[in-house]
């Protein structure tokens, strides 16, 4: 069965080139294209497509009004938002993604059409691929029942989770892996840990550069601990959240007196990311003398794994996202495979996973 897209951009010169590179994937149908918010909702109401391409910055309607349109009408149709890369664009793309758009990919900045035309196919492939395997799943389960959310014990290289599990190493320090459906994830976890949360967190969403400034500012002015875009040199502290700065890698060293520091680099990409879950992972497990507790969520692929290998090492506790609050069950997923998961926990719960697993008071 061919997934059904409708292309929605402001510009014609875009929609035809978001359509050539749908055409190039497989199984996949462009049922219609719209030039604005207002055709766009017309068109999806009698098209039904699966997904819709939905350029953020638009006259009339913008993207934003869109994805509230499309949920106040009923509409279930998965939405991939296309943002210039900007300033403007990475804040209104974040309350996108905070509104439960699915993924979002940048516009080309230059080059001649056969290049952008790549360019987008490159980028829309992985999360049309993706997008399509939540779709075919969805499409075939049945609703049940609901149930009560539960926290699940899964086989781990250390220990099983129970209701009354305790911790003899609580963690002086917390790691979160994060991508696709990460700012949405994050706007729903964090606001959830106190003021005085007792240690540091650092967080790699995969993001291009710009954007993961506007994510800080959207998730500061939503939590009660600080949150703020990751800068080179800066000692860490507790009850502070930083956050790699998009297209860039992040790491921990050790400061001349001992201090545990971030350095932000630009070495080479691992997994095709940058900043890269494993680097930071790797770094914390190489440099940080500390306990740990890791933390990895919603996103494609399998980055992460490797540096949540090594952290198992330094007895790290690990937790994963589970599936059914999962935008892509990926990272988590093939974490959980890996066996060196300690807890997998819906994303409602988390923080409450995170709280208990660290040391109860500021040092």
């Amino acid at each position: 069965m061919k997934l059904r897209v409708l292309v929605v951009d402001d510009t014609s010169l875009f929609r035809r080139v978001i359509a050539d590179a749908l055409a190039l994937l497989p199984d996949v149908e462009v049922v219609g294209t719209a030039p604005n918010g207002k055709i766009a909702l017309e068109r999806a109401a009698t098209l039904l497509p699966d997904l819709m391409t939905l350029d953020i910055e638009m006259p009339e309607m913008d993207g934003l009004e869109v994805l509230d349109a499309l949920k106040q009408k009923g509409i279930q149709c998965g939405v991939v938002i296309v943002s210039a890369l900007t300033l403007k664009g990475g804040d209104l793309t974040i309350r996108a993604l905070e509104r439960g758009a699915f993924d979002f990919i940048t516009k080309p900045t230059d080059g001649d059409q056969k290049s952008n035309l790549a360019a987008i196919s490159n980028a829309l492939a992985p999360i049309v691929s993706a997008y399509r395997l939540r779709w075919e799943i969805r499409s075939i389960l049945k609703p049940t029942s609901p149930a009560a959310p539960t926290v699940k014990a899964v086989p781990s290289a250390t220990t099983l989770y129970t209701e009354h599990q305790t911790f003899t190493r609580k963690a002086d320090l917390v790691l979160i892996g994060i991508s696709t459906g990460g700012p949405n994830a994050l706007a729903a976890m964090l606001p959830s840990l106190p003021a005085n949360f007792p240690v540091p967190v650092l967080i790699v969403q995969h993001m291009p550069p710009l954007f993961t400034k506007s994510m800080a500012a959207s998730l500061a002015a939503k939590c009660k601990v600080a949150v703020k875009e990751a800068e080179d040199g800066e000692v860490i502290h507790s009850s502070k959240v930083y956050i790699a700065p998009g297209g860039r890698h992040m790491k921990i060293v050790t400061g001349p007196k001992g201090e545990t520091t971030l350095r932000i680099t630009d070495d080479p990409m691992e997994n095709n990311c940058r900043p890269s879950v494993d680097y930071l992972f790797r770094s914390a497990a190489n440099n940080f003398n500390g306990n740990m507790t890791a933390v990895i969520m919603t996103g494609m692929g399998s980055d992460g794994v490797l540096g949540l290998r090594l952290l198992k090492r330094k007895n790290c506790h690990i937790i994963a996202q589970d599936e059914a609050s999962c935008v892509v069950f990926g990272m988590p997923g093939e974490a959980v495979k890996a066996g060196i998961v300690d807890v997998v926990a819906p994303l409602e719960q988390i923080a409450n996973e995170i709280s208990r697993s660290v040391k109860s008071k500021i040092l």
